[in-house]
């Protein structure tokens, strides 16, 4: 009997522990500061989502052994059984797509950024199973598009998935959701600064120290995991860059507003043909991106894949001008009815395969008038890679920093610089353009903008507010008035006999000096919410209460009023 009381007080104890150290953990994460704990998650989910990237890779390099992607030579040769691989691809993007919900079709990265900004990073998991296969046959049967688009998701998807198990609060699972994107790029390119920079610059769109340290740990985790399985490659490395004299800058700045232009025009195309097919039905838009990529590939196959049968023709030893004009028009080509008509994919790979071409036609361009510059091409090669990425996608920090740790080379950071400037300035001033996920988020009718005053909100839980000095019974109208009394300033909480919970308070009568008890409903939220819940609900009659609550209604565990709220706000701490 003795060792059964044990036994029970033992296991009370360890319920009572395990429920301490969920709240200490809960109450540290609500906070919007630098915390050792919420590091070690996002390195936990990191390695997660590392692996799901990691099993992504494999398969796809697996697939590419058997249809020998990058060595194909097809050209004219419709007997060859390669050339039709991107109408079998869209077949087989439109079965996988017709197996799920048309309720979780949504994937990419503008799809994320969406989540990202208005559910705070919260992503359905029976959307990854989706973006896994239909990214593996797009890249598998060599379309033009790129890696990082199902980098992004998956990466989203594993950590913000694994967040909502852990039942982290939101304002940590937006962190961690983008912690989850950066492991994800890392894992793929190898380039966690790069990571970390595009994370911030297109994903989460500002800087925040308890932001950064989680995210540039999960880049870390994502980047040592590739390493692990394929080596410290830079896929870069191979271009042959020589550090250009001064006098060959205003050759660059020309080159800029070159890029810029054709940035423009890229952009602009691509929205165009995304809009315009929209609303067709699936299998039409699939079939005819199939059908545009296989007449392609029998011309001019270096024009298909990610972009570096492109960047490989770019950099050759002799390369032939007129060779890589027709290769830029057909890569342009069969990006945007890659993209444009809903093959499942990212943007920069045949962003890099464009920017590599133009940089290379340039530089031959200039080498007719100015012989000088023809041993250079390399160096035009990436700088073309740099400016066409960082204008079309708004990242050009993120640009150029990929493509330094992609090269391993510095040398490329000045001269990439002078002309990424001015052609993002001939693009988004001269021509309007604007980021394309911005413009496809605005084809599929999805929000993206929050308000400061509810952003900031965002980024505290409710855990971090709430008053846990408060008083709960149940109805008694007898004991309610002495029990208000003995509160010293406490928020009493009455349970009516509904099981609804209702603020209890005293109120002066206008009339005469005699105060009343008044009672009045108040909503609940659970403790994962954040401040900016609370706001919705009080922000229209600018006063009451809400009750917060943890795992189930009955349990309260805390109170926060809108003066609590308002204070908060004024003292500039949100």
């Amino acid at each position: 009997m003795q060792l059964t009381i044990n036994k029970a007080a033992i296991q009370d104890a360890i319920t009572t522990a395990k429920k301490y150290l969920t709240n200490e953990l809960r109450d540290h994460l609500s906070q919007a500061k630098i915390s050792a704990q919420l590091c070690l998650l996002a390195l936990l989910f990191a390695i997660f989502a590392s692996c799901v990237i990691l099993l992504f890779r494999l398969l796809l390099l697996w697939a590419n052994h058997y249809t020998q992607i990058e060595t194909l030579d097809f050209t004219g040769n419709i007997a060859d059984w390669r050339a039709l691989l991107p109408l079998f691809g869209a077949l087989l993007i439109w079965f996988v797509a017709k197996l799920g919900s048309k309720r979780y079709n949504r994937m990419g990265i503008a799809y994320v950024l969406h989540r990202v900004k208005l559910h705070y990073g919260k992503i359905p998991l029976q959307s990854a199973a989706g973006q896994f296969f239909q990214a593996l046959f797009a890249l598998g049967t060599n379309f033009s598009v790129g890696r990082e688009g199902p980098a992004i998701h998956l990466g989203a998807v594993s950590a913000s998935v694994l967040a909502e198990k852990f039942n982290l609060p939101d304002n940590s699972v937006r962190i961690m959701c983008a912690s989850g994107i950066a492991a994800g790029i890392a894992a793929t390119f190898n380039a966690p600064l790069a990571a970390v920079i595009f994370v911030i610059e297109v994903i989460v769109r500002e800087y925040k120290v308890h932001y950064f340290f989680p995210i540039m740990l999960s880049a870390i985790c994502g980047a040592v995991s590739s390493q692990l399985v394929f080596g410290n490659v830079h896929e870069f490395d191979r271009i042959q860059v020589i550090h250009i004299p001064l006098d060959h800058y205003p050759i660059l700045a020309i080159g800029g507003i070159v890029l810029g232009c054709a940035a423009a025009f890229f952009n602009y195309a691509l929205i165009k043909v995304t809009a315009t097919g929209q609303n067709w039905p699936l299998i039409y838009r699939l079939l005819l991106a199939g059908s545009i990529t296989t007449l392609i590939g029998l011309i001019l196959p270096q024009a298909l894949g990610t972009g570096d049968l492109a960047i490989s023709e770019a950099i050759s030893e002799h390369p032939s001008l007129l060779l890589l004009i027709a290769l830029l028009v057909a890569k342009i080509v069969a990006t945007i009815a890659a993209i444009g008509l809903g093959i499942p994919g990212g943007l920069i790979g045949p962003l890099y395969g464009i920017g590599a071409l133009i940089g290379a036609i340039l530089a031959l361009v200039s080498a007719i008038l100015f012989p000088s510059i023809a041993p250079y091409v390399g160096l035009y090669t990436v700088i073309g890679m740099t400016a066409m990425m960082g204008v079309c996608l708004s990242a050009p920090l993120a640009a150029l920093v990929a493509l330094l740790e992609m090269t391993n080379d510095a040398s490329i950071i000045l001269p990439a610089m002078f002309v990424t400037i001015p052609a993002f300035l001939i693009a988004y001033q001269g021509f309007k353009t604007n980021s394309i996920f911005f413009k496809q988020l605005e084809i599929m009718g999805l929000g993206y903008k929050v308000a400061p005053v509810n952003l900031a909100l965002q980024k505290k839980g409710v855990r971090a507010l709430m008053d846990k000095r408060f008083v709960i019974v149940n109805n008694n109208d007898e004991l309610l008035l002495e029990v208000l009394k003995r509160a010293e300033g406490r928020p009493v909480l009455v349970r009516n006999a509904d099981g609804v919970i209702e603020m209890l308070s005293l109120e002066m009568q206008s009339f005469d000096d005699n105060v009343t008890l008044s009672r009045h409903p108040m909503q609940g939220l659970s403790d994962t919410k954040t401040l900016d819940e609370v706001y919705s609900i009080l922000s229209p009659k600018r006063s009451g209460e809400v009750f917060i609550y943890q795992d189930t209604a009955d349990n309260v565990v805390g109170v926060i009023s809108w003066s609590n709220l308002q204070q908060e706000i004024r003292s500039g701490q949100v």
